[in-house]
């Protein structure tokens, strides 16, 4: 108590010693990195490093004020406050994913008929895609027999070699429009997995609060 009552009495008695650094919000005080202490009624540059205390007419301190902050420390300062923000809108953007797939599909069985439709259009393409090269290797099937008949591959007409290379192309145009379609079944297929995977989750509803029990001391004795 005494320890309190010494420390309240000397910082008084640094208000009143100093005089006109005193006004009516009080005076800022702090001790310099070279142990030198300072007193005034406006923020100390002097202590712009170290916490300052603004102390009341009683002697109390009514607010402590914290270090001007570096340029390094205010760019730091920065993008601490920038990565916040870009968290803060991806987490946003991601709820407004989620509220418009909820909204899309409320249930399993909605999911699943779209997933069908959309895969359903990429194997009718490459359904399509394999009559194609059916139909084309009879073209060549049919331009070989007339090949034959040309043992000189130099005597064969240029309209037979127009053909036969047209084929060909036709042939491995399709079979890469084949692999692509694989390929496209394979990313819808990943997609709606995410999809659902996410669903799943705001389809469960909120596991229920289990009650609390009631401490010992307040069993009934029987």
């Amino acid at each position: 108590m005494r320890g309190r009552l010494a420390v309240g009495a000397a910082v008084v008695g640094l208000a009143l010693a100093s005089g006109s650094a005193w006004s009516q919000s009080g005076i800022y005080t702090c001790v310099d990195a070279k142990g030198k202490r300072w007193t005034s009624d406006r923020y100390i540059p002097e202590c712009s490093d170290r916490e300052q205390k603004l102390m009341g007419s009683t002697g109390t301190v009514r607010a402590v004020v914290p270090p001007t902050l570096t340029a390094r420390e205010r760019e730091d300062q920065e993008a601490a406050a920038k990565k916040a923000a870009e968290e803060a809108q991806k987490r946003s953007e991601e709820r407004r994913v989620q509220r418009a797939l909820l909204s899309r599909y409320p249930n399993r069985a909605s999911h699943d008929i779209d997933r069908g439709k959309a895969l359903q259009s990429v194997d009718d393409s490459a359904r399509a895609a394999q009559h194609s090269i059916d139909e084309l290797r009879k073209q060549r099937a049919q331009l070989a027999t007339e090949q034959e008949f040309y043992k000189d591959a130099s005597k064969m007409p240029a309209k037979l070699k127009r053909q036969i290379e047209e084929n060909e192309q036709s042939v491995a145009a399709q079979k890469r429009f084949l692999a692509n379609q694989e390929e496209e079944r394979k990313r819808l297929n990943a997609r709606f997995d995410e999809e659902l995977a996410t669903l799943k989750k705001l389809w469960s509803p909120a596991p229920p609060v289990a009650a609390a029990e009631p401490p010992a001391s307040a069993a009934v004795k029987r």
